[in-house]
């Protein structure tokens, strides 16, 4: 096999020609200064399309939700989110490490939290208590199997946020997988929301880059806490060039994504029942249980490799499989058919 078929996140993506045209063609300044029109025009469309009054531009999605937090919580506060989010469990640390603030994980079901559990666990801190300063929720939630936070239960759990003064922030890293997969667009989960960050590098496709949207105020304040955590950047409309054609370009093609994730995951429950539920694949992962495949997932993972395609294993029998622009139907085939070797052998 000459190609590598890579399902190991949607990150992978290699930037199309039209990005690279625009980013050697990209008109620059410098953008600490405030000065780079391509960085600004950037976070003018991207706020306007989100609903919002302003962005920032951020090199990545962990850097977006710690800026973030970062502006709606002072060190001693906490976050309350769900269990599995994944600013708690894969961005190192962060909110205690550079943040100082603590986190209060709720149990959800399928990425979600109810307004019931928010208002039942938020507290207005006293001299024993920390104060309940931000609620986050994660769409598409990523630890779920790219599950979609339905909109309703988002406004239910802004309401009860508000309601004792606390903040909400969406990690809408995947936030367009949502708006394909429901119809309802992403400026609706964003009017939840005080902040709300997305990223160009995952199923857009642009090779870096996060966005950070929210009031002017707050983007303000944004702007001091990413310089602080030292994500000021001088001549940065090349990557925001890219991330502008990935914008504009990569949004209705992830229905792509969504339909090869799905065939993945009927194909895999045919090969083996069970392994896979399809009817929980929304977006463009896929989370399958490898033990009818050989072993664990990191040996399952280097079985795979051996016949081209990438794969993340580890010591559990889970494995995750993420369909992305450079994934297409014929290789989604090619996958079921290693799958399937496995399975007999």
């Amino acid at each position: 096999m000459d190609k590598l078929i890579d399902l190991r996140s949607d990150t992978v993506t290699r930037p199309t020609p039209e990005m690279r045209r625009a980013m050697a063609e990209a008109e620059v300044g410098d953008d600490v200064f405030g000065d780079d029109p391509t960085v600004n025009e950037l976070q003018e469309h991207a706020a306007a399309l989100l609903g919002k009054e302003a962005g920032l531009f951020v090199p990545t999605g962990s850097m977006g939700n710690q800026v973030s937090l970062a502006c709606l919580a002072r060190p001693g506060d906490e976050v309350v989110c769900e269990a599995g989010a994944h600013f708690l469990h894969f961005e190192g640390g962060s909110a205690a490490a550079h943040l100082g603030l603590m986190v209060r994980p709720l149990p959800g079901r399928a990425g979600v939290i109810t307004a019931d559990q928010v208002a039942a666990a938020l507290r207005p801190g006293s001299e024993h208590n920390p104060r309940s300063a931000v609620v986050a929720i994660e769409n598409t939630h990523n630890s779920a199997g790219g599950r979609v936070f339905p909109i309703d239960e988002a406004r239910a759990v802004a309401s009860a946020a508000r309601a004792t003064g606390a903040a909400v922030h969406v990690d809408g890293a995947r936030i367009f997988n949502a708006q394909v997969a429901t119809g309802v667009p992403a400026r609706e989960w964003a009017a939840v929301a005080d902040t709300l960050t997305f990223c160009f590098s995952k199923g857009l496709g642009a090779p870096i880059g996060s966005m950070v949207v929210g009031d002017a105020e707050v983007i303000r304040e944004a702007r001091r806490i990413r310089k602080r955590l030292g994500g000021g950047m001088r001549q940065v409309g090349v990557l925001a060039a890219a991330a502008r054609v990935a914008l504009d370009t990569g949004v209705e093609r992830l229905a792509e994504d969504h339909d090869n994730a799905r065939a993945l995951a009927e194909g895999l429950a045919d090969i083996a029942s069970g392994c896979v539920d399809p009817t929980e694949v929304e977006t463009n992962m896929v989370y399958v249980d490898v033990t009818p495949f050989g072993g664990d997932a990191a040996e399952v993972s280097a079985a795979l490799r051996r016949a081209g395609i990438l794969t993340v294993g580890g010591p559990t029998t889970s494995m995750r499989l993420v369909t992305h622009r450079d994934v297409d139907a014929a290789e989604i085939d090619a996958v079921l058919l290693a799958f399937k070797e496995l399975a007999r052998a």
